[in-house]
This record gives structure tokens, C-alpha cells and sequence, in this order.
């Protein structure tokens, strides 16, 4: 036992991050070699990880590292198996390392990142010795790296839960600004769960399939509508400005000023009525554009415009051209534990 002296343990503990007791049982069965003791660890510690390797990992962090230029943005998920371990300070630090690694590597998925070297280390060992120490698996999952060479990226996180990275190209005299702009739309975005940028970007198929569903839930609303003597709530024609065609919108324009004409409406105020009425009917005709498409989301900092309109309000230059958005677990499968159950199949070994 002479091998494992307190002044070792806690050279040893500072050395590899292991618990106390490990580091006595490395000193002792090393006869008190530190060099030895940390071979000793890693080799535990590499079996320790791969017995842990099949566990669910579906807590863990979402992480962001801008580089001081505002030219580049490297997001990171990074799994831990519980919440508690998440809120660990080693792996918030080791979150951090990952995602400044990632940034360095350019590594864009999991299968590059074990390929690649760490503090001299393969990066698989590396999180290999972190999953013994901290006592978890862990799986770093998702990675993304954003950059310009014509404007400024930026992006926020959220409780490390929603993380969200957007680019924007702007004039030299605006990127100060733009960088500021950036992070609040990048709030906005991790609240508001937009999918697109712009509902340019919405696919033809999704905005048909949607256009179906949303008439029906509006269908449905009304019956419960009628039952109640409320109300109707309108039904739409279309649900994105994707369909709002030059003729569509002529032909919802003749419809108005009939109507106006049927109800003996004054002809020289038709013109400005028509003008509101048609504005109003885009908006009930572009739902799911507010749903999906960032810029036509009502900006939740100021809910007066659009976030395409707070931009323009803060530089006409300023473009986004890139959008990306993590949010903790999404795709994992979590996977169902009995716990009574667990606990008497660990009685009956």
C-alpha cells in the first residue's frame, strides 16, 4: 500500500481527472509510479468505456465558438447520458475542447472526428478516457462549422439545449451591426423553430401537403365553431407566397371590388379598400410561411414587423445566406427503462 501516498493521489487526480479511489488502486498496483499509474488509468479506463459505449446518450450540451473576426462559427452536440452530468464543470470544459477541435479539424461528422488527434492522443482513446473519468458514455454527434469571406456569422444557445448559427453577407460599413443583428435573429430562431430562411426555400410537395392539412384543421374548428354560435374562422385558398401567383392575386382583387360593387360601395374608395382587404388576404394565405420561413415570422423582439423587416430596418445590405439549427436529442431514442425492473434483474445476478 506504501505505493499510493496523499501528495501522488492528488498529482495523479490532477494529472488524469479520475476519482480518488482509482487513482490509490493505479498508485499501488504501480508501486507509486505516476507515468505508469496514468498508462494504468487509460487502459481501465479504455475497458470502463467500452462496456459504457452502449448506453443511450441523449442529454448532454450544445455548444458555439465564433472566432473573434466574426468570420466563422462551429456548433457542437455533444451527448452525455443525464442531465447531471451535463451540468458537470469536466464536461462543459470537455464540450468546449470538442467544439474548438472541430473548429481547428474541420470535421463535419462523428466518423472524421475519431480519425483525428488530440493533445497528441487519437481523438477516440481521448473520449475514450473521458467517458471512464467522467463516468457516462458520451458521443459527440452533431458538428457544423459556418463561415464568409464577405460578411459575419453569429449565433446564441439557449441552456445549451437550442443552439442556432446564421451567416450573413452585408456592407463593410455594416458588419459591426450586422454581428448584433445576428445574435438576436439567431434568438428569435431558436424560439420560433423556423426550418427555411425563406419560404422561397419551402419544398413544392410540403407546402401541398400542408395546404390540405391546415384547410382541414380549419374545417374542423368551424364545426366546433358552429355548435358553439361563434365566429367562423376564414378558410384559405393557399398557406405560402410560393402559390400567390400574379393571377391569383388579380383574380382575389376582382373578387373584392365585386363584392364591394354588390354591397353599393362608393366606386372611387373601392381602389383604397381593395388595397387593405388584399393585404389582409396574403397574410391569411401565407400561414405556413410564418410557420417555417424565418424571415416572414413576426419578429419576437419587436412584433410590429417580420424578421425580414427589422432587418431591412437595421441595414438594407444585410442578407442571410445561412441558417442552421441544433436542438438537444432530436432524431435520439431514448431508450425506456423499468426501473424496478432493472433493479431486481441486478438482485438476482
Amino acid at each position: 500500500m506504501a505505493g499510493a501516498t496523499p501528495k501522488l493521489i492528488k498529482e495523479l487526480r490532477e494529472k488524469s481527472g479520475a476519482g480518488m479511489l482509482d487513482c490509490k488502486k493505479a498508485l499501488n498496483e504501480c508501486d507509486g509510479n505516476i507515468d505508469e499509474a496514468i498508462k494504468y488509468l487509460r487502459e481501465a479506463g479504455l475497458a470502463k468505456a467500452a462496456k459504457k459505449s452502449g448506453n443511450v446518450a441523449a442529454e448532454g450540451l450544445i455548444t458555439i465558438l465564433v472566432n473573434d473576426e466574426h468570420t466563422k462559427a462551429t456548433m457542437t452536440e455533444v451527448n452525455s447520458q443525464t442531465d447531471f452530468v451535463a451540468k458537470n464543470d469536466q464536461f462543459i470544459n470537455l464540450t468546449k475542447e470538442i467544439t474548438a477541435h472541430v473548429q481547428a479539424e474541420g470535421c463535419t461528422e462523428s466518423s472524421e472526428l475519431l480519425k483525428t488527434t488530440i493533445n497528441g492522443t487519437n481523438f477516440e482513446e481521448y473520449l475514450n478516457g473521458k467517458i471512464a473519468t467522467i463516468g457516462e458514455n458520451i458521443v459527440a454527434r452533431k458538428m457544423v462549422t459556418v463561415s464568409t469571406d464577405n460578411g459575419v456569422v453569429n449565433g446564441y444557445v439557449h441552456m445549451g439545449k437550442v443552439g442556432v448559427i446564421l451567416a450573413a453577407t452585408c456592407a463593410d460599413s455594416a458588419k459591426e451591426k450586422t454581428v448584433d443583428l445576428l445574435k438576436k435573429v439567431a434568438m428569435h430562431a431558436a424560439s420560433m423553430k423556423p426550418t427555411v430562411i425563406s419560404y422561397k426555400d419551402l419544398d413544392a410537395e410540403f407546402i401541398k401537403s400542408e395546404n390540405k392539412a391546415i384547410i382541414a384543421d380549419i374545417e374542423k374548428e368551424n364545426e366546433e365553431l358552429v355548435r358553439l354560435g361563434k365566429p367562423l374562422k376564414h378558410i384559405p385558398q393557399f398557406v405560402s407566397k410560393q402559390q400567390l401567383t400574379q393571377e391569383a392575386i388579380a383574380t382575389a382583387e376582382k373578387e373584392m371590388k365585386e363584392e364591394l360593387i354588390a354591397q353599393g360601395k362608393p366606386e372611387k374608395i373601392i381602389d383604397n379598400i381593395v388595397k387593405g382587404k388584399i393585404g389582409r388576404w396574403i397574410e391569411d394565405n401565407t400561414q405556413l410561411d410564418k410557420a417555417n420561413a424565418l424571415l416572414s415570422q413576426t419578429y419576437v423582439m419587436d412584433d410590429s414587423m417580420t424578421v425580414e423587416e427589422a432587418i431591412k430596418a437595421v441595414d438594407s445590405s444585410i442578407d442571410i445566406i445561412e441558417y442552421v439549427r441544433f436542438e438537444l436529442g432530436e432524431g435520439i431514442e431514448k431508450k425506456e427503462e423499468d426501473f424496478a425492473a432493472e433493479v431486481a434483474a441486478q438482485m438476482g445476478k
